[in-house]
């Protein structure tokens, strides 16, 4: 993860130039650790917009966007996530930034988040990709996504997410979190959603040094952020050491 500093137009916005030579900094650092990609997100930017976010945001995405893709070219992947749940503009970021891949929080279905209610826009987002000739980039969608409940069901089962998501949805792979950033997966949860999907399934918290085997044992791959930040916390910089040791440790 690379979590972008507060971008212009957000309450603790800061200056570009910060915000990029941060950004520059761990993802140097990422990739010469050896991760296979990297996954950036307005993680500064709360309180997040629920569905559409700004159009300095989008510029501001895109200019960081533009960097991290030169840095990443012919050495990892990039995935674009605009919180809390803009596909759209994730989507269009990606297609000019050289990005491969997209995240969205909430793909089908509705759920109740700090933002409010936010609904899925699966049947915009699927035929945008169309429209816009960029089915080359895939659509990662989070299923029971932290920081949420879902509107309408006391216990929704995560396999029923995944085949909305996915048979219905058209997703390309699914992400497993725990209930907030940096939390630990449900193993079993995990093992289930595994069973149910025929795409590829990710892990999205909760990945650190002692989890890694496990978490590989059952997913095809994981999203990690926490674990690599100075002294563990999510919106300090990366740690050259913790990103290092968290590869050699998934080996």
């Amino acid at each position: 993860m690379v979590h972008l500093l507060p971008l212009p137009g957000s309450p603790r916005a800061l200056d570009m130039t910060q915000v990029l030579a941060a950004a520059r900094r761990d993802a140097e650092i990422l990739l010469d650790a050896g991760f296979d990609g990297i996954v950036v997100e307005n993680f500064g930017d709360a309180p997040f917009l629920p569905d559409r976010v700004e159009p300095v945001t989008i510029a501001a995405l895109t200019r960081v966007a533009a960097v991290l893709g030169e840095l990443c070219a012919g050495r990892a992947g990039l995935c674009v996530n605009v919180l809390r749940n803009d596909a759209r503009a994730a989507l269009a970021i990606a297609s000019v930034c050289g990005a491969n891949s997209i995240r969205v929080n909430i793909h089908s279905g509705a759920r109740v988040a700090d933002q409010g209610l936010i609904e899925g826009r699966a049947w915009e987002t699927m035929r945008l990709r169309q429209a816009w000739r960029a089915e080359s980039i895939a659509l990662w969608a989070d299923v029971g996504v932290k920081h949420s409940v879902a509107l309408g069901s006391p216990a929704p089962q995560l396999v029923d997410d995944v085949h909305d998501v996915v048979g219905r949805g058209l997703a390309d792979a699914v992400i497993v979190s725990g209930v907030a950033t940096g939390s630990s997966v449900d193993l079993s949860e995990l093992e289930a959603v595994k069973r149910a999907s025929d795409v590829p399934v990710l892990v999205g918290s909760g990945a650190d040094v002692q989890t890694i085997g496990a978490l590989l044992a059952l997913a095809d791959g994981v999203i990690v952020g926490t674990a690599l930040k100075v002294d563990g916390v999510t919106t300090a910089p990366v740690d050259p050491a913790r990103a290092a040791a968290l590869v050699a440790a998934a080996g």
